[in-house]
């Protein structure tokens, strides 16, 4: 079955796509993706992919336009190659925080990206830690949404110390994805209640929970500015805790959030691969990377065979 599966990667996601290629022990297929001298993008398929289960693995991060019209033109290169299936893996799914209407006259960006991924021609989408779970349900395909906890779960029993952990969400918003680790590692909960002042800027304004010398994880899905993170690891150490440590599966990390984040009392933020990393996440003193390819590899495997994907969280 493994013969039959095409990896294309799109220029956001190479690395992973070449660890998710390595994993189900098959090449990367060979696909070009070009600019031409207009910025207009072009791709070119350069195997068969006829009757093939064909997985493309695109990331829509910086910059998220260029990469989703990649992700698209490259569904369509392979729908008109006669692919048997075309299924969408995008690690991280941008657009996902406009979800809803918060005021009037403006968008549902979601809804029409799912749309557009669609109507290029995409059989199945594969995502990660989607911002809001109803975005499932903004597809007319069938999607499924992953969990990074497996991997955050075993990389938190192998560095801290389950004496005296506890997880943190920091927001309220969190709370479900933050139960779900606590309850894998049998940790106590507790939150941070913060009012954003306006995009980009949070304020911190009590903590809901017991958290003198503990060790807290905040736990989340997307780090973007910083800012909430640092705000709410320094709310907490004010509070008593012993130290702090995120797991965050999206580290969007625009901006200053790199240095906002190395200078901050964070103990380490850690952050999976399904952005590429860039040089100064790298070069951080408390930010660190674990790989996710492993997880999209046995997904895409058992897809491939049709087996049971939501086993691999039970």
């Amino acid at each position: 079955m493994k013969s039959s599966i095409k990896i294309i990667a799109g220029n956001a996601s190479r690395p992973l796509a070449e660890a998710i290629a390595a994993y189900l022990e098959i090449p990367l297929a060979k696909c070009m993706v070009r600019r031409f001298a207009d910025m207009e993008i072009f791709v070119e398929l350069q195997e068969n992919v006829r009757g093939e289960d064909v997985f493309i693995v695109q990331s829509t991060s910086y910059p998220a336009n260029d990469h989703l019209m990649e992700l698209l033109i490259m569904i369509d290169a392979a729908r008109r190659s006669s692919a048997r299936r075309i299924t969408a893996v995008i690690p991280y799914f941008g657009y996902a925080r406009q979800d809803r209407r918060t005021s009037g006259r403006t968008p549902i960006s979601a809804k029409l990206v799912a749309n557009l991924i669609t109507e290029a021609g995409a059989d199945r989408v594969m995502t990660l830690d989607l911002h809001a779970g109803q975005i499932q349900g903004f597809f007319d395909i069938p999607t499924d949404n992953l969990f990074a906890a497996p991997v955050m779960v075993r990389d938190i029993k192998e560095r801290l110390d389950p004496t005296a952990w506890m997880v943190v969400s920091p927001d309220v918003g969190g709370v479900v994805r933050a139960r779900a680790i606590a309850k894998r590692i049998d940790a106590t909960l507790a939150i941070v209640d913060k009012r954003r002042e306006r995009p980009g800027e949070s304020e911190v304004m009590n903590i809901i929970g017991e958290v003198e010398g503990r060790s807290c994880i905040l736990v989340d899905d997307i780090v973007d500015s910083g800012g909430t993170l640092v705000n709410a690891a320094e709310a907490l150490l004010n509070a008593g805790a012993k130290d702090v440590s995120a797991y965050i599966t999206h580290g969007v990390l625009s901006g200053g959030a790199v240095s906002r984040i190395a200078a901050s009392r964070m103990k380490e933020l850690v952050i999976t691969d399904s952005i590429q990393p860039t040089q100064a996440v790298k070069l951080a003193r408390n930010i660190r990377v674990v790989a996710i390819a492993p997880l999209l590899g046995e997904a895409i495997g058992r897809t491939a065979t049709e087996s049971s994907v939501s086993s691999l969280f039970a």
